[in-house]
């Protein structure tokens, strides 16, 4: 039973929190405030991991101690207790997966629809839909940073900040093109369409200076943000674009009625996209001293949609399928996740 706990890192983890506290009690942490923000960070993360992990133990204990007496009335609450067990080792066994650098992290979401007009749109707003379900199943938090919408229906791109433990280690598994087959509502002859859509996934940079960014090299414009009509429309230019000059990366947002918090925003999304410009060269670098890189194309879909002439959706790296389509179209996607993370 004690080595089973090693699967978890139960120890380096008690070690873990050690460490860091010893490291918050340094007089001169707080002469770097970001720094020691994120110190505490860890450490309440850190600590609420090694509490669950004693809570379990403990529980754990407790249960074969109970089974030890060998009393047919425990007989009952004894089953029930296995099962809540199973389901938390289980829970335990795949966050055990997530060992990334930005793993346990948030994240940043991103939908872009592909070809396919207004098909591919009104794909891109159901996508947005599945996921901000998952992320409201799992218990975590969401803020469209920017949003723009299609000319006749649907979206044209959403970004999506997506925050809460794991949020970029359970995500990023989505990351790459999607494929829907439907009988198009857009159709006047009601034919079969394919559309595609890009879904990304980009961890939240919460140190500053992994990446940083010479304000001589970004160009930021202000403009009104797009609205409905009416009261909603923005009197002021709240809107914010930033241009990063030497990679040509433009990043909008334009949800927050602030100017300063649209342009904080902007840069939380810029430099997510410059820390996966610095992880593609590097992995790049890696496979080619390797001979196995390969370039990724637009039409190379991850997933299928299929809802006419049956229902199914399938992931192509992983083979897992599934029959109930509208499930997953309502956020059920945890056993494609841990199809694809346990590959």
């Amino acid at each position: 039973m004690i080595n089973t706990w090693c699967v978890f890192d139960f120890h380096d983890k008690e070690k873990q929190l050690e460490e860091l506290t010893e490291k918050s009690k340094d007089p001169d942490l707080w002469e770097d405030p970001a720094n020691a923000q994120q110190v505490m960070k860890q450490i309440a993360s850190t600590r609420e991991e090694v509490e669950n992990l004693q809570a379990i133990k403990q529980r754990t204990k407790d249960a074969i101690e109970l089974a030890s007496l060998e009393d047919e009335s425990l007989q009952g609450e004894l089953e029930r207790e296995a099962e809540v067990l199973e389901t938390v080792l289980n829970k335990l066994d795949f966050d055990s997966m997530l060992s990334g650098e930005y793993d346990r992290g948030n994240a940043i979401l991103a939908i872009h629809a592909g070809a396919g007009g207004t098909d591919s749109q009104d794909w891109a707003e159901m996508l947005e839909r599945m996921y901000l379900r998952w992320i409201e199943n799992r218990g975590f938090r969401s803020e469209i940073l920017d949003l723009s919408e299609g000319e006749e229906a649907g979206i044209k791109s959403v970004t999506i900040a997506v925050e809460g433990r794991y949020a970029y280690g359970y995500l990023h598994p989505e990351k790459g093109v999607h494929r829907l087959v439907r009988l198009s509502p857009y159709d006047s002859s009601h034919r079969r369409h394919t559309s595609f859509a890009l879904v990304e996934v980009l961890p939240q940079v919460e140190d500053k200076t992994s990446v940083e960014i010479d304000s001589n090299d970004i160009r930021i414009d202000t403009y009104r943000s797009a609205g409905a009509g009416g009261q909603n429309v923005q009197k002021n230019d709240t809107a914010v674009r930033i241009t990063h000059i030497p990679t040509g990366l433009v990043v909008t947002c334009q949800n927050e009625r602030s100017q300063s918090q649209n342009r904080e925003n902007a840069m939380k999304v810029l430099r997510a996209r410059l820390l996966e410009i610095q992880q593609q060269e590097k992995e790049q670098k890696i496979s080619e001293l390797r001979g196995e890189y390969q370039k990724a194309e637009w039409g190379s879909q991850i997933r299928s949609y299929i809802l006419h002439p049956y229902q199914m959706v399938k992931d192509h790296r992983t083979d897992y399928e599934v029959g109930n389509t509208q499930a997953v179209l309502d956020g059920d996607l945890d056993g494609f996740i841990e199809a694809y993370l346990r590959s």
